[in-house]
């Protein structure tokens, strides 16, 4: 395997100890900074430096970081240029794993261990609303978790759009959908601007992976997953997993997150996380079959990270 170009260099002062992560438009990494101690350095990927859309893209990311100050949300410390042209961004180094590994291994979740992670999702999404963001990826590989804790950590705002902003400053042309299609709101497949429910649709996914180890639609395709999201309903929660029963009030909370209409959701992502947090309180998850089903789809609908 060939070393990572950029592993023991200094960029900006910050000294590169390891690659961590790799997305479509930027690779992060552990580095350290004499003031800033130890953060994940996210670098512009080099064929994307004259790409005028991705820089923006990438600034835009640090700018909506630096809008949304939330303790489930990374702290974004500085985003710059080196002198020899590398797009870079700084934030909080969060401790744990990634929620997605977690859950392959874990889930289905004891019930106060999946509604405490809903709960802290929740609030930093709800963070973001507040400050007019509508986040558009919320997703496992997105969400740092320490279990030792049970702390959760919004890592990413990469494809994240203002709900104010004007329509020829898009980035998103009509039409087109960004996100991740296991997790993505059935309204946003049109490429439309969407709306903070998208966001809850995405919470209701993670919550009913987090109970069952699956996901709401079982497809075999990115294209099949396209049209059921389209025209079918998500699988009931007590359909999801052979030896799962939840009760009648968990899983209409569950339901209503994933309804297509985006209408008939909870008004807000708080709203949802609550009813859930009431519902999961009357009782303790039964036992499972060890789980899988995600790791079996995860091949087939790799999004952007």
């Amino acid at each position: 395997m060939l070393k990572d170009p950029l592993t023991g260099t200094t960029v900006a002062g910050y000294v590169i100890e390891q690659r961590v992560g790799e997305g479509g438009t930027a690779t992060v990494y552990k580095a350290s900074h004499p003031q800033h101690g130890t953060v994940a350095l996210k670098v512009l990927r080099d064929k994307l430096r004259q790409d005028r859309t991705a820089v923006t893209r990438f600034v835009r990311e640090a700018s909506f970081g630096t809008r949304v100050q939330h303790p489930n949300v990374v702290r974004t410390i500085e985003i710059g240029q080196s002198p020899d042209g590398l797009h870079y961004l700084a934030i909080e180094w969060a401790t744990g794993e990634l929620l997605e590994g977690y859950a392959k291994r874990s889930a289905p979740l004891p019930y106060d261990e999946a509604s405490t992670i809903v709960v802290q999702i929740a609030d930093a999404v709800h963070a973001a609303h507040a400050n007019e963001i509508v986040h558009r990826d919320l997703k496992p590989e997105n969400l740092m978790y320490d279990p030792v804790a049970r702390n959760v950590k919004l890592l990413d705002f990469g494809i994240a759009t203002a709900t104010d902003v004007n329509p020829e400053d898009r980035l998103t042309r009509a039409g087109f959908f960004v996100g991740t299609l296991m997790y993505v709101a059935p309204e946003a497949l049109s490429g439309e601007v969407v709306t903070p429910a998208a966001d809850q649709y995405s919470l209701g996914c993670i919550a009913y992976l987090l109970l069952t180890g699956t996901l709401p639609y079982a497809a075999k395709s990115p294209r099949e997953m396209f049209s059921q999201l389209l025209t079918q309903p998500p699988i009931a929660l007590n359909k999801a997993r052979q030896g799962l029963v939840f009760n009648a009030s968990v899983e209409a909370v569950v339901m209503r997150g994933l309804a297509k209409d985006p209408k008939d959701r909870y008004l807000s992502v708080v709203e949802f996380a609550k009813a859930l947090a009431a519902a999961l309180s009357t009782g303790h998850a039964p036992p499972a079959d060890n789980p899988g089903m995600l790791s079996r789809m995860k091949g087939l609908f790799k999004g952007k990270s």
